[in-house]
Order: structure tokens, then C-alpha cells, then sequence
């Protein structure tokens, strides 16, 4: 048999180390070893139009959800509210500049790069493929999406919205901010976009 006539998309069962070949499964189906009866995967190949649209949404999101108030406190009848970016220059301002590069690098840095660079990948998958440069782009983003996909922790920081507010109800009025909004709606796209997207499927484009 050819070797262009193989399938490189493959995976290993965990289990018994079976070799099967991954093949697009339709929404709630999920594939299981014929030998051994594991669960293998249950995501579908990574539609491009379904993640361009995610994508986008994310970035509209994006800016807002760092430019706008995420917590607006209400104490002794002082109204103070706060942005993302505001909370880590404080954090720097207390000397804890370890924490502030951490939260802008989980929440804000690594996030709109990892963004912009599947929205990059897309396009090139799309319309660029036949360019050499635009191939060795692809190849560059591909390589830095795990480690991308590893700084972007927006749910921490989700997390840490709710547990202010828990802290603080008994001394403030604390309420969220249109920022809050757009951070929660950033995140949601944000999870499906990455379940949707598949790192192995991707680089099968770079191979035809």
C-alpha cells in the first residue's frame, strides 16, 4: 500500500497500546478500542469555520473584558472599581511583582496571543497554505501552542472574581462590572474554542 494512502492521523490506546486510526466522529459519539473496549477520544475533528467563529468572538470579548471594571466596591459610600490591568499594577505596586507578571501572563499576555495565533493559523489553513512563508509561520505557531494553551489559565482567574467578592461582601457592597461580563463570555468561548481545536488535526494540513 502507498504511503500517502495512510492515514498519519493515529493514536495509541492507553490500555492495551493498540495503533487506530482516528477518524471524524459526529457530535456525542465517542470512539473505543476494538480490542479492549477504552474509551480512545470523543472530540470531532476540528471544524475551521467553527473555530474561526469562535475565535473571533474571543478577541471581541478580549478587550473589553481587560479594559473594563471586573469589581466595583461600594464602602462608606467611596465608589472604587477595578480592571484586570489595574489589579496587577497594584499587585506590582506592593512589591509583589512576582504575582502581578504571573497574572498578566496567565490572564491577559497568554491568552491574546494564543488567540491571535490560532486566528492566525486558521487563516492560513484557509488561504495561505500554497505560500512557503506563510507554511513556515503555521509550523512556528503549531510548535508554541502547548506551551501557549499551558500559560492561558482564565478560569484562576474566574475564580478569583468569585472569591473577592465572597471575601469582601462583609465590608463592601461588592458588585461586577461589565468587565466581569465580558472576562466570563471570554473564558466560555475560550474553553470550546480549545476543545474544538486539534493540535494533531493541524498539523495534518502542513503534510497534504
Amino acid at each position: 500500500m502507498p504511503t500517502d494512502a495512510l492515514d498519519s492521523s493515529v493514536t495509541l490506546c492507553r490500555s492495551c497500546d493498540l495503533v487506530i486510526r482516528k477518524r471524524a466522529l459526529p457530535t456525542g459519539v465517542r470512539a473505543l478500542c476494538p480490542r479492549c473496549n477504552t474509551a480512545l477520544y470523543d472530540t470531532p475533528y476540528c471544524s475551521i469555520n467553527g473555530m474561526l467563529a469562535l475565535c473571533l468572538t474571543a478577541i471581541i470579548f478580549f478587550f473589553p473584558a481587560n479594559l473594563y471594571p471586573v469589581l466595583e466596591l461600594e464602602f462608606l459610600g467611596s465608589m472604587r472599581s477595578t480592571t484586570v490591568l489595574e489589579g496587577a499594577i497594584a499587585v506590582y505596586q506592593q512589591g509583589y511583582w512576582v504575582v502581578a507578571i504571573a497574572v498578566m501572563t496567565a490572564a491577559v499576555i497568554a491568552p491574546g496571543i494564543l488567540l491571535f495565533s490560532i486566528l492566525t493559523q486558521i487563516f492560513i489553513v484557509k488561504f495561505g497554505l500554497e505560500h512557503t512563508l506563510l507554511r513556515s509561520v503555521l509550523k512556528q505557531a503549531l510548535k508554541l501552542q502547548g506551551l501557549l494553551t499551558q500559560l492561558t489559565m482564565l478560569e484562576i482567574y474566574v475564580i478569583s472574581f468569585l472569591v473577592a467578592a465572597f471575601n469582601l461582601a462583609d465590608f463592601a457592597t461588592v458588585s461586577f462590572g461589565f468587565g466581569t461580563f465580558c472576562f466570563t463570555i471570554l473564558f466560555v468561548m475560550n474553553l470550546f474554542l480549545l476543545r474544538e481545536y486539534d493540535l494533531e488535526h493541524m498539523w495534518s494540513f502542513l503534510e497534504r
